[in-house]
């Protein structure tokens, strides 16, 4: 699958809801009715950062989640990339973006959604065939301020902010002509999941869903 291939397919994950919800798993014996609580509030893209032992298997139980597309996150290298389409993620979200990223995920059919913070990374990524982006970490390197102005000498590329994005400052984001989506980690919280509330996370998953896209 070429880069150009892995950003259709990004993109069009990208486009089905205004946010990405953001997660991080601690205990994947819950997994399965968090991601219905987020498919059924109408967030149905969910990226879980590989960043807990029990991410791969958080993945393999939301994966059979219907109408679900889960993701790994914070893949870094091909043996994340591998494991983390073992397990059943569908799409890979890095924080930036390496020749050897772009191999593994070119050769084993995953599409990548890569990270840059830069016009410079922005560039290489286009020359490497990736036109659809994460913006990471977004608010610490100028916000939407930042990529209204690379929206001009860079229309090609399109984004999914990460990285400081709240329900206060997502509509900044979603307002301009380069952003598909946002990713926020404020739908789920560990207090939630601890208890089990999947109304509430439900609740904002509705309420992400419900944002104005460009």
């Amino acid at each position: 699958m070429t880069p150009q291939e892995q950003s259709q397919k990004s993109r069009a994950l990208c486009e089905l809801a205004p946010v990405i919800p953001v997660i991080v798993i601690k205990d994947a014996a819950s997994a399965a009715d968090l991601a219905r609580a987020l498919v059924t509030g109408g967030t149905p893209v969910l990226e879980i950062t590989l960043r807990t032992e029990a991410a791969l298997d958080a993945i393999r139980a939301m994966s059979k989640v219907e109408g679900g597309h889960v993701g790994a996150g914070t893949v870094l290298t091909p043996d994340d990339a591998k494991r983390a389409q073992d397990a059943g993620a569908t799409f890979a979200v890095s924080p930036g973006l390496t020749d050897r990223l772009i191999d593994a995920c070119s050769e084993i059919g995953l599409p990548l959604l890569p990270g840059c913070a830069t016009a410079s990374e922005i560039m290489r990524a286009l020359d490497a065939g990736y036109d659809m982006l994460k913006f990471f970490p977004a608010e610490s390197v100028g916000g939407a301020p930042a990529l209204k102005s690379l929206s001009g000498p860079l229309p090609r590329a399109k984004f999914c902010p990460t990285g400081g994005v709240s329900p206060q400052n997502a509509q900044s984001y979603l307002s301009l002509p380069n952003v598909i989506c946002v990713g926020g980690s404020w739908i789920v919280t560990d207090a939630d999941v601890s208890a089990g509330n999947w109304d509430a996370i439900e609740g904002r998953s509705r309420a992400a869903a419900a944002l104005r896209q460009n």
